[in-house]
């Protein structure tokens, strides 16, 4: 069972069944939602380009392409990114800095809890090549959703860009999930951080799902359901469990400690402001 470039799955129906359990879908972005940066920067400082977040707010000023989607434009454009190769993007997801405890997360997720089950996914248009090359024993390739691109045989160059999930993108990724799994679109979970998740969050709301933001964007801020501030991915568990599963916060801290991982501290508002720390060494993971 996978997905294939342009959008068709293979295989038999993705779709689970079980009398037992309620499944989510958990979708989540990737750059600066996993991560601290762009992967879009780091690609720009390892094969020297310059001013690449002017280019980028130049193009979303342009509205030349959706948000989150500059970075394919570039690469299939710019004369300083015509040279970037497969091998230039695996090279960025090794150096890109990734959020704590993304494997406790999905590990968690995978296990679900009584009576829940969760499916996780990362739908980003961060290339694919970065994305799965980051999280390389953490997320299964055929959970990943990125820009698909298509490479000269024998230049290696990126001949076209197949796919882009951006902005309406993921939108389309989502619904085809939802088929997929036979999943109830009020059961799905987006988590995300920027302006590019704008559609897709109103595209979950609207439909009775629930959205979380990890960033103080303004545009999200008016938007997502809960946000979580936090340098730890394990973090965004909290809404889920508080405000779907209707867990209490002794319980939720009594998760936390059976995963190896201690909220010091939990600033409740609107917004959850968590500090985690790993039980064993004592040591600060996680300062929102």
């Amino acid at each position: 069972m996978s997905y294939q470039r342009g959008g068709q799955w293979t295989g038999e129906t993705m779709a689970t069944t079980s009398t037992h359990s309620k499944h989510f879908l958990v979708a989540s972005d990737f750059d600066q939602t996993l991560s601290f940066n762009d992967s879009g920067l780091v690609l720009s400082e390892l094969i020297g380009a310059g001013q690449f977040q002017d280019k980028v707010d130049g193009l979303a000023r342009s509205n030349l392409v959706q948000q989150g989607g500059e970075l394919a434009y570039l690469i299939r454009h710019d004369p300083e990114f015509r040279g970037v190769r497969r091998e230039h993007l695996i090279e960025t997801g090794r150096r890109v800095r990734l959020r704590n405890n993304i494997p406790a997360l999905v590990e968690f997720l995978e296990r679900g809890v009584d009576g829940y089950r969760f499916s996780f996914f990362v739908i980003s248009a961060a290339p694919r090549e970065v994305i799965e090359s980051a999280l390389a024993g953490i997320v299964p390739p055929d959970r990943i959703f990125g820009t698909e691109l298509d490479y000269d045989a024998i230049s290696g160059e990126v001949r076209s860009i197949v796919r882009v999930p951006a902005g309406y993108g993921k939108v389309a990724v989502v619904e085809e999930l939802e088929s997929a799994f036979d999943v109830n679109p009020a059961r799905v979970i987006y988590i995300g951080d920027g302006s590019s998740d704008v559609h897709v969050m109103l595209h979950v709301n609207n439909r009775g799902g629930f959205t979380i933001a990890v960033s103080e964007n303004r545009q999200l801020a008016r938007i997502a359901r809960s946000t979580v501030l936090s340098d730890d991915a394990f973090s965004v568990t909290v809404p889920i469990l508080e405000q779907i599963l209707g867990w209490e916060s002794a319980p939720i801290r009594s998760l936390f400690e059976s995963n190896g991982l201690m909220l010091q501290e939990w600033e409740k508002a609107r917004t959850d402001r968590l500090i985690v720390v790993r039980e064993s060494s004592g040591a600060i993971s996680d300062i929102a």
